[in-house]
């Protein structure tokens, strides 16, 4: 995992629920998400069992930091973040137990790949599913001005209590 994972802290279950973010370059939506998830995990009962992540589809800015305007728009929401871009890796889809999709591109990729590698893997599903206001695509704020990145910052935290339910019921089969 990269430098930023959260693998290498301490969890108070031996097996925690393991949750990737996925976008194209991992520069904007999915380190969105993951810090939002991330933030708004540590006020729940699921702190400690759960590890988020995320991962672009593509490889455009590998061991970059986030875009500024993610960066910015996550500091106006109180959000930390400290982040290094990096590519999806299909061994993941055996070692996650959910893996979200930013929009239809990158939920065809992963679905691709996991039909390509004939083992168990995560439930991949599109991030928007836990979207109150409906199901479509997280839209890609890169060529945008900041209020796109604050318009992602809305649909994500607008998504976390749905998928904090979910996360809840994932911790609550496995066990812990």
């Amino acid at each position: 995992m990269g430098a930023v994972s959260t693998l290498n802290e301490h969890f108070s279950t031996p097996d925690p629920i393991r949750v990737t973010m996925v976008c194209t370059g991992n520069i904007c939506r999915s380190p969105m998400a993951e810090a939002i998830l991330r933030s708004a995990l540590s006020h729940t009962d699921l702190d400690g069992q759960v590890v988020v992540d995320s991962a672009g589809t593509h490889n455009y800015h590998v061991g970059d930091d986030a875009d500024v305007r993610a960066r910015q728009v996550l500091a106006e929401g109180g959000y930390p973040i400290s982040h290094r871009a990096r590519r999806f890796d299909p061994a993941w889809l055996g070692e996650r137990d959910l893996i979200l999709a930013m929009d239809a591109g990158h939920m065809r990729e992963l679905r691709s790949l996991a039909s390509r590698h004939r083992t168990p893997h995560a439930e991949i599903l599109a991030f928007r599913d836990f979207d109150p206001a409906g199901p479509g695509d997280v839209p890609d704020p890169y060529y945008e001005p900041v209020d796109a990145y604050r318009l992602v910052r809305t649909m994500v935290e607008r998504s976390m209590p749905a998928l904090i339910d979910h996360l809840r019921r994932l911790v609550a089969a496995r066990g812990n």
